[in-house]
C-alpha cells in the first residue's frame, strides 16, 4: 500500500503543475479560459488573481514533492491535508468539479499513505 500512496501524491503533485501552469500561463489563453470557464474580459481582469492563486498551488507541489522526495510521511500528510481541504473549499465556493479533480485525488493519496506508512 506504501507504493500506491507514493504514487498517488505524484499524481497529485501532477495534478497540481498542471493547475499551476493553467493560472499562471493560459490563463488568458482559449484553453485557460475552457478549464476555468471565463470569458476572454475576465480572463483579462483576473490574471494577476489567477497567477497569485497558481503560485499557492506551485507551493502545494513543492510540499509535496518534498515529501516523496526526502521520504518525509509528515510532510506528505501535511500537504495532502491542505490540497483536500482546499479542494473542498473551491467545491463549496467556486465549483463542484473542484471536488473531484483535488480533493478526490488527494484524500485518496492521503488514505493510501496514512495505511501503507
Amino acid at each position: 500500500m506504501q507504493v500506491v500512496g507514493l504514487v498517488l501524491v505524484g499524481l497529485v503533485a501532477l495534478i497540481h503543475v498542471y493547475i499551476v501552469v493553467l493560472e499562471m500561463a493560459l490563463w488568458k489563453t482559449p484553453r485557460g479560459r475552457a478549464a476555468f470557464g471565463t470569458t476572454p474580459e475576465y480572463a483579462e481582469q483576473t490574471a494577476v488573481l489567477a497567477a497569485n492563486q497558481g503560485l499557492y498551488n506551485g507551493f502545494l507541489v513543492a510540499g509535496l514533492v518534498y515529501g516523496l522526495v526526502t521520504g518525509s510521511f509528515e510532510f506528505r500528510v501535511f500537504f495532502l491535508v491542505c490540497v483536500v481541504v482546499a479542494g473542498l473549499y473551491g467545491a463549496a465556493t467556486v465549483s463542484r468539479r473542484i471536488l473531484l479533480v483535488q480533493a478526490v485525488p488527494a484524500a485518496l493519496a492521503l488514505v493510501a499513505t496514512l495505511v501503507g506508512g
